[in-house]
């Protein structure tokens, strides 16, 4: 497999939220490729690809989870010979879509549109939409951005959607690499829908959870708004939190020290540490469920298809040695992950070491009880 040919190929899927079928196909078919890659899907549609283990082990499954949907238009119904009704489903500011040229998917047929009108909730979000389009559509064909095709230049990839299906492409990605040297214990991508709508899959996998296992290690896997403190070209990012929650601490220690040890064999691997306030993400979800879990992303420019300094709807972009550096990471910690014993074990043994370092400056008589 070429990673950047497949990334560039599975980005230029069409896609919107619960409209993920085109997205989902194209997955089926590379899980065909892999005979040791187990398919399990639930009733809403929400898809496990299982790695399983070279050992029999009890220990607990390593998940990444990414979603297969992004902000799109869902067709409802022609009004007149040219104009058309359209939901429109994600988070973009009303003020972008209006306007904003847009191609529909239907059938097999690409057909031009452009927003003529447009109504907003009560937070600015684009909500319905009233298209011209150059030809009938019909109902619940998929709508996105016409941003052109996805493309690469100066060694980034611009699309209609890298959120997040550069992510997911990246799992897949990672599965590939594992099939030369599979991991001892069993690793598993979960390809969520209907995340732009507020985690709807996510919170169905944890509400219903055919696919998930409690003792599952989650990694959600993002491509998340650039920001000061995380620029493109400057490594993949270990997403310590988002704009809601803090994710586990332990599990994130595990993975900085997991990119960590990667870095120091390979000084071309380059990673960073933040904080993501741009968005939520699903990690959120599965930490507040009780699931112990982390994120990582990539720094993501033109969010949501959002170019907020020309103030237009232009094509999400992603710095491909982030993007390569992130297959990298996932396939370092798939491949050690029955070292996380879910502790702080490491931790606490280097903070005792430099305890009892300078415990005798203290010049305490008796004995010192420490703590659990």
């Amino acid at each position: 497999m070429d990673p950047i040919e497949f990334l560039q190929r599975f980005t230029s899927i069409p896609t919107a939220p619960f409209r993920e079928h085109l997205v989902m196909h194209a997955v089926d078919t590379f899980a065909r490729s892999y005979r040791a890659i187990q398919v399990s899907r639930d009733e809403f549609g929400n898809t496990l690809l299982l790695r399983r283990g070279r050992e029999k082990s009890k220990k607990p499954r390593l998940i990444f989870v990414a979603h297969l949907d992004h902000p799109g238009f869902v067709a409802e119904e022609m009004i007149g010979t040219n104009q058309l009704k359209a939901d429109f489903r994600g988070g973009v500011m009303a003020s972008f879509v209006m306007g904003a040229r847009v191609k529909f998917f239907d059938a097999g047929r690409e057909i031009d549109a452009k927003v003529i009108d447009v109504t907003s909730d009560a937070d600015g979000r684009a909500d319905f939409a009233t298209l011209r389009v150059s030809e009938p559509v019909g109902p619940d064909a998929i709508g996105m951005f016409d941003v052109g095709e996805a493309r690469i230049a100066k060694n980034r990839l611009h699309c209609r959607c890298c959120d997040d299906l550069a992510g997911a492409a990246a799992a897949l990605v990672m599965l590939d690499g594992l099939a030369s040297k599979p991991p001892k214990h069993d690793v598993g991508v979960l390809l969520t829908r209907g995340e732009e709508q507020g985690f709807i899959g996510a919170m169905a996998s944890v509400l219903y959870p055919k696919l998930l296992r409690t003792t599952d290690r989650i990694i959600s896997i993002e491509c998340s708004a650039e920001q000061p403190v995380a620029l493109q070209g400057n490594g993949v990012v270990l997403r310590v939190g988002d704009r809601t929650s803090i994710f586990d601490s332990s599990f994130s220690r595990f993975i900085f020290n997991s990119a960590d040890a990667l870095q120091k064999r390979d000084k071309t691997f380059k990673y960073q540490r933040a904080l993501m306030p741009g968005g939520t993400c699903e990690a959120t979800v599965f930490d507040a469920w009780g699931y112990t879990s982390a994120a990582i992303c990539v720094p993501l420019g033109n969010y949501h298809n959002m170019d907020k300094p020309r103030e237009r709807i232009a094509a999400e972009h992603v710095h491909l040695d982030d993007w390569n550096n992130m297959v990298r990471l996932f396939l370092e910690i798939s491949r050690t992950i029955d070292r996380f014993d879910g502790t702080h074990a490491e931790l606490k043994g280097r903070l005792m070491k430099r305890f009892e370092a300078y415990r005798h400056h203290f010049k305490i008589r008796g004995t010192v009880h420490a703590g659990a």
